[in-house]
C-alpha cells in the first residue's frame, strides 16, 4: 500500500534536511522525501502543523519478558513504545531466565513478531549475570543479539570485563556497561546527600558510578576497544566521558530524561516512583548532564524503562528501583530541552533516532530511499498532563506523573503501517 504524508515539518539530520516536505511510502519502505510530491497514493495524511521524524530507537528498556510478565511483556511494552513514537527498542537481558543463551534470544524474537514495535535483544556479558564466566558472544550474535550487558549489575572483575570488550567486539557486539560499585553503595536507596540525610535513609554515593565509569573508559582507551556507558547521571561521570572521547577512547554514552529534568528533591515525598538506579541526583548534576547533551558529549537519550507493580512500589524503603518512560521520553525531552531553547530538533533526533541505531548497527533513522518506513509524527506545541492510569504499560510507575508536558505524539508508523494514533 502506498502512503503519502503531506506538509509535515520533516527533521532528518542523517540527510541534513529540515523543513516542510512530503514523504512517500510504499510496501513498508521510504520511496521519497521531497517538497510537493503529487503522486497518487492509497492513503494521504495531512501533517500540517506537525513534526515528522524517523521513529525513535530506545536502546535501553526492560520488558520483564520472560519471567516477570505481570509487570510488563514484549507486547505491552511495545504498545507503550509506539504511544511514545518509539519504533525500535533494545531489551536488556536481566530477565528470568537471563538472556545468556540462543534459546532465550529466539523466544524474544519469536514473541516480538506479534508486537507493534521492533525488538532487538541484548544478551548477557556473563552467564546468569553472575560475573564469573563470559557468555558465548558468537552464539548470541547469531541468534539475534545486537549488544551485550549485565545491566542491573556491574561486571565487578576488571580482567573479565576487559576480555568481554575484546571478545564482544570481534563478535560484532557492543558492550554496554552498568557502572556501579556495589561495595560503595552498601544498601543505599537514593542519592547520598542532603535529602537522604534529612530523610534518614542510606544513600548511594556518586563514587559508585564515577569509579566504574573511569575504569571502563581507561580500559577502552588502553585496549582500543569500544564501550558504551549506560544511564550517565553524575557531573564527574559526564566529565570522564568527555575527557575519554577527547583523548581517543572509543566511548559512547546515554542518559535519560529524568536525569536532566528532576533532582533528588522529589524524594522528600517518600514516593518510590522517584527511585531508580542510578538515582536522581542534584541540580549541579542536572546542569552537567544537560550540558553534555547539548554539546554532543552524550550520544543518546534513552528511558531505562523499568516497570514495577504498584504493590512493589508501595513501600519507599523496600521498593525495587526503576521507572517507566517510553510514553514520556520524547515529550519530556521537548519540554526540558527544546522548549527551553537549550537545543534544537535536529540534535534531539540525532540523540533519539539516529545515534542509537548507529551504535547498535541496526537499520533506520533517516528518510533515505529504501530505509524502513518507521516514522513518528508529533505536535510540538500540544500540552498535556501525564496521567499514569492512561499509560499503555502494564505498570504505572512514572516519575513524571502529574507533570505538564509540551509536545505529544499523534501517530506512529512502523514498516509503513499506522500502529498508533492519538485520537
Amino acid at each position: 500500500m502506498e502512503l503519502l504524508l503531506k506538509n509535515g515539518y520533516v527533521v532528518d539530520p542523517a540527510n541534513g534536511f529540515e523543513g516542510v516536505a512530503d514523504i512517500l511510502v510504499n510496501e513498508g519502505m521510504i520511496v521519497r522525501c521531497a517538497p510537493n510530491i503529487d503522486e497518487a497514493a492509497d492513503k494521504v495524511i495531512d501533517c500540517s502543523g506537525r513534526t515528522v521524524i524517523p521513529g525513535i530507537c530506545d536502546m535501553h528498556v526492560h520488558f520483564r519478558d520472560p519471567g516477570q510478565t505481570h509487570k510488563e511483556d514484549i507486547i505491552t511494552g511495545c504498545e507503550a513504545a509506539v504511544a511514545g513514537g518509539v519504533t525500535a527498542v533494545a531489551c536488556m537481558p536481566n530477565t528470568n531466565p537471563p538472556v545468556d543463551n540462543a534459546e532465550t534470544v529466539k523466544y524474544i524474537i519469536q514473541k516480538a513478531k506479534g508486537a507493534k514495535a521492533k525488538v532487538y535483544p541484548i544478551g548477557c556479558i556473563t552467564k546468569g549475570m553472575k560475573g564469573e564466566e563470559l557468555c558465548d558472544f558468537e552464539e548470541l550474535r547469531k541468534a539475534g543479539c545486537v549488544a551485550v550487558s549485565d545491566d542491573g549489575k556491574p561486571v565487578r572483575n576488571a580482567r573479565l570485563m576487559a576480555r568481554a570488550m575484546v571478545k564482544a567486539h570481534y563478535a560484532g557486539l557492543r558492550v554496554i556497561s552498568h557502572c556501579e560499585d556495589p561495595d560503595i553503595i552498601e544498601g543505599g536507596i537514593m542519592n547520598s546527600g542532603v535529602v537522604s540525610k534529612e530523610l534518614g535513609v542510606p544513600g548511594m554515593h556518586r563514587m559508585s558510578e564515577d569509579t566504574q565509569t573511569a575504569r571502563e573508559i581507561v580500559m577502552a582507551g588502553d585496549l582500543e576497544m569500544p564501550i558504551h556507558i549506560a544511564h550517565v547521571s553524575t557531573t564527574t561521570s559526564m566529565l570522564l566521558v568527555r575527557l575519554g572521547a577527547r583523548y581517543g577512547a572509543m566511548v559512547t554514552s546515554e542518559t535519560c530524561p529524568h536525569y536532566f529534568m528532576l533532582t533528588d528533591e522529589k524524594l522528600r515525598t517518600r514516593d518510590a516512583d522517584y527511585r531508580m538506579n542510578p538515582p536522581l541526583r542534584t541540580e549541579d548534576d542536572v546542569t552537567a548532564i544537560t550540558e553534555g547533551i547539548c554539546d554532543g558529549t552524550i550520544d543518546c537519550i534513552v528511558t531505562d524503562h523499568a516497570p514495577h507493580t504498584a504493590e512493589e512500589k508501595a513501600n519507599f524503603e523496600t521498593a525495587p528501583n526503576g521507572v517507566v518512560g517510553l510514553e514520556t521520553s520524547l515529550a519530556a525531552t521537548l519540554t526540558g530541552l527544546y522548549h527551553l531553547g537549550k537545543t534544537n530538533l535536529r540534535h534531539i533526533v540525532r540523540l533519539m533516532c539516529v545515534n542509537p541505531r548507529k551504535i547498535l548497527g541496526i537499520p533506520g533513522g533517516s528518510f533515505s530511499e529504501g530505509e524502513p518506513a518507521d516514522i513518528a509524527i508529533f505536535d510540538p506545541t500540544e500540552e498535556w498532563i501525564v496521567d499514569p492510569e492512561k499509560l499503555h504499560s502494564k505498570s504505572k510507575n512514572t516519575c513524571f506523573k502529574g507533570m505538564k508536558m509540551k509536545g505529544r505524539v499523534k501517530m506512529t508508523i512502523v514498516d509503513g503501517k499506522i500502529v498508533y494514533e492519538d485520537k
